[in-house]
C-alpha cells in the first residue's frame, strides 16, 4: 500500500539548508542510541497477545478500561477512533472520569489493563485498588517495582513492557499493541502503515518528515519556541497529543527545545486565530492537522447554496486553507499535515512521521531523543508529600520558602 500524507509548509527550506540539515544530524546521530522504534516486529509477539486475550474477545466484554499515563497510553488514544467496544482511557485518579468508568462499567463486561514499565507510577497505582475490590478483571502491561508486584499477588495475565523510552515504544509493543488488539483495532494493518512509513520517512531522499524537522529546526533558530498544532478532526487529536509529548519531552532538555500545544480545530479559530495573526510574531509555529476523506462524513442540508450538498468535513477543510493562507498572508511560518484517512494504515503512516520527525528534531537540536531526566522531580516531591501526609499549608510554605532562594528579589526590575 502506498503512504497517503503531505506535508506542505511556508517559507520553503531550499537544497543548501536541508543538505547543511542533513550534515548536522548525520554528524549527531552516533551519540545517543539508534531509534529502535523504526522495528515493528522485534517488540511484539501477536501469538502470545492473541493467547492472553482470548478470554476477553467475547461479545460480553464491552469495554476497555486502560490505566497509563503518557506514553503508556498515548498511542492507543491515536488509535482511539478504531475502537470496536468502548475505551475507557484512565490517566490519573481525577475524580470525574474515574466515577464516570465505574458508574458506566461493571466487572462483568469489562476488563482492566494497568500499565506502567517500571511499576512505580502514583497515577496508576492509585487506582487498581477500586477496581480490584469491585471485582474486576485484569490483564498487566508490567515488568517490575509495586505494581508488577500487586498484579502478581492476584495471579492476572501479565505481559512485558520492553525497558524503552515509552513515547516511542507504545506501537511497537505491548503497550499499545494488546489493548488495541481488544478493541478490535486492526492491528496488523495498522503494523504496516508503520513500518512503510518508517521505510519513507527514515531515507533521507524526498523525506517528509526531514523536511517538517528541518523547517521547524530553523525557526527554532530564529527564536521561535512554540508549536500551536491545530486538528481539523476528532480523529485526529490523539495523534496530535503524541505529537505534542514527543516533541516537548524530546527536545526540551539542557536549556533548549519546543515545546508542544494544540487546540480542537476549527474551534481554536474562534479562540486563538486572533493572537497568531495579530499578536506577538516570531514566537509561535501554527502546524494545521486535516483528512482529506474522513471516516465517517456525512452531506450537509442547508439553506446556504454553496454549502448544501457539500459534505462536513469539505467545508470544515476549506476553514483550514482558509487559515493556512491568512497565517501566510500575514507573514506567519506554517505547516500543513494531511492524511488520506484515520484508519489503521494510514494513522500507522502519521505516528511513523510524527515519531520520524522529532528523531530528526533532536538530533539537530544536540539533545538525546529517547530521555526525560527532569520528569522525575516532580514524581518524587509529590511521592514524598504524601508519605509525609503533608498538609496544603504546609505544602505553600515549602514552596515559598524553597522560591525565595531561587528567585532573585529583582526578577522582575529591569
Amino acid at each position: 500500500m502506498n503512504i497517503f500524507l503531505d506535508i506542505e509548509y511556508y517559507p520553503k527550506i531550499d537544497t543548501p539548508l536541508l543538505e547543511k540539515s542533513k550534515n548536522i544530524i548525520n554528524s549527531n546521530k552516533s551519540k545517543w542510541n539508534p531509534p529502535f522504534f523504526t522495528n515493528t516486529e522485534l517488540y511484539i509477539d501477536i501469538d502470545k497477545i492473541q493467547q492472553i486475550s482470548s478470554d476477553f474477545l467475547s461479545k460480553k466484554i464491552k469495554n476497555i478500561i486502560v490505566l497509563g499515563t503518557g506514553g503508556s497510553i498515548q498511542t492507543l488514544l491515536a488509535l482511539k477512533h478504531l475502537a470496536k467496544k468502548k475505551l475507557y482511557p484512565i490517566t490519573s485518579s481525577r475524580a470525574v472520569e474515574l466515577k464516570k468508568c465505574l458508574e458506566e462499567t461493571s466487572p462483568k463486561d469489562s476488563v482492566v489493563i494497568p500499565i506502567s514499565r517500571g511499576g512505580e507510577t502514583l497515577d496508576v497505582n492509585s487506582t487498581i485498588g477500586i477496581f480490584l475490590k469491585k471485582g474486576y478483571k485484569f490483564i498487566g502491561l508490567s515488568s517490575k517495582g509495586t505494581m508488577y508486584h500487586m498484579l502478581k499477588k492476584i495471579g492476572c495475565p501479565i505481559l512485558e513492557v520492553p525497558d524503552l523510552s515509552g513515547r516511542f515504544a507504545g506501537s511497537i509493543s505491548n503497550v499499545g499493541i494488546l489493548p488495541a488488539f481488544l478493541l478490535g483495532i486492526n492491528v496488523n494493518d495498522f503494523l504496516s502503515g508503520l513500518k512503510n512509513g518508517y521505510k519513507k520517512f527514515m531515507d533521507f531522499n524526498d523525506n517528509p518528515a526531514l523536511n517538517f524537522s528541518v523547517f521547524l529546526y530553523n525557526l527554532y533558530l530564529k527564536g521561535f519556541k512554540v508549536v500551536f498544532s491545530m486538528p481539523y478532526s476528532l480523529n485526529l487529536e490523539g495523534s496530535v497529543g503524541l505529537f505534542v509529548q514527543e516533541i516537548s519531552e524530546s527536545t526540551g532538555k539542557e536549556e533548549k527545545g519546543i515545546i508542544g500545544t494544540f487546540q480542537s480545530a476549527p474551534l481554536c479559530q474562534h479562540s486563538v486565530l486572533e493572537y497568531l495573526l495579530g499578536g506577538t510574531k516570531g514566537a509561535v509555529i501554527p502546524v494545521l492537522w486535516v483528512i482529506g476523506n474522513e471516516e465517517p462524513d456525512l452531506i450537509l442540508e442547508s439553506s446556504i447554496d454553496y454549502v448544501n450538498q457539500q459534505t462536513a468535513q469539505t467545508i470544515v477543510n476549506f476553514q483550514a486553507d482558509a487559515t493556512f493562507q491568512a497565517l501566510l498572508e500575514k507573514g506567519v511560518p506554517s505547516a500543513k499535515v494531511t492524511i488520506e484517512r484515520p484508519d489503521e494504515y494510514n494513522m500507522g503512516n502519521l505516528i511513523a512521521f510524527i515519531q520520524s520527525s522529532v528523531y530528526y528534531l533532536c538530533l539537530l537540536l544536540d539533545v538525546n531523543w529517547s530521555s526525560n531526566p527532569k520528569v522525575i522531580i516532580g514524581k518524587e516531591i509529590g511521592n514524598k508529600a504524601l508519605k509525609n501526609k503533608s498538609s496544603l499549608e504546609q505544602r505553600k510554605n515549602t514552596r515559598e520558602k524553597l522560591t525565595a532562594n531561587v528567585f532573585d528579589q529583582k526578577f522582575f526590575e529591569e
